[in-house]
C-alpha cells in the first residue's frame, strides 16, 4: 500500500496525505509503508528533533520515499535538508531516481 506523508506541526495537511507532527511518527511510517510522496518541514515543536535530524536518519537507515519535498519556510534549514539529500545521491547513499524538491510553503 502506497501512502503520502506530510510532516508538519503547524500547517494544514493536504487531503491526500497523512499528517505526522514529529519525526518519530514519520520514521514509523517510513519503516512500515511504501511512501510515494514525503513532504517535510524543518521547524517542529520539539526543537532538538527537527527535519534535518530526520533527513540524517533517513539516509543512514536507507528509509526513502519515491518523491521528497522540503516545504520548510526556514530557508537555511530547508536548503540544508535539500543539500544533504542531494549529496547522499551523489555519494550513492540514496537512489538517484528519488526526486527531491525544495518548495517552501508559507506558515
Amino acid at each position: 500500500m502506497k501512502i503520502n506523508v506530510f510532516l508538519d506541526d503547524n500547517r494544514t495537511c493536504p487531503n491526500d496525505h497523512i499528517l505526522v507532527e514529529n519525526i518519530d511518527e514519520c520514521i514509523n511510517l517510513l519503516e512500515t509503508f511504501h511512501i510515494e510522496h514525503l513532504s517535510l518541514d524543518h521547524d517542529l515543536v520539539n526543537k532538538t528533533r527537527n527535519g534535518l535530524m530526520l533527513v540524517h536518519h533517513m539516509v543512514s537507515n536507507k528509509l526513502f520515499a519515491e518523491r521528497i519535498t522540503i516545504h520548510s519556510a526556514n530557508s537555511g534549514a530547508g536548503r540544508a535538508m535539500y543539500k544533504y539529500f542531494k549529496q547522499a545521491q551523489v555519494d550513492l547513499l540514496m537512489p538517484g531516481t528519488i526526486k527531491v524538491l525544495l518548495r517552501p510553503l508559507p506558515i
